[in-house]
């Protein structure tokens, strides 16, 4: 007999998770839709999460001309909305590069 007991199934399913790495694939689709929120629908539809690197989240945009707009009139107000829904997550800064 197991001196500790049973064991709770909150710990079981943590275990799961992290093998599937279901907690991953979690924490993205939260990062994806926060960034659409954030970014608005005429962006998010333009854009994609590259991924998050030292806490810089790195997006791909598709033209020159958004790329320019986002880096420069929009990344300050993206970044602080961003911030606001994902109070967990670090975010220092957002680079915007050219994607497909």
């Amino acid at each position: 007999m197991d001196p500790k007991g049973p064991e709770r199934l909150s710990e079981i399913l943590s275990r799961l998770f992290a093998a599937r790495g279901w907690g991953r694939q979690q924490d993205r689709l939260h990062l994806e839709r926060a960034w659409a929120e954030a970014a608005g629908a005429e962006y998010a539809a333009i854009t994609r999460v590259g991924g998050m690197k030292r806490r810089i989240l790195e997006i791909e945009v598709k033209g020159a001309i958004p790329l320019q707009e986002l880096s420069q009139f929009h990344k300050r107000g993206i970044l602080e909305r961003l911030r606001q829904a994902m109070p967990g997550t670090t975010i220092t800064d957002i680079k915007f590069r050219a994607g497909t």
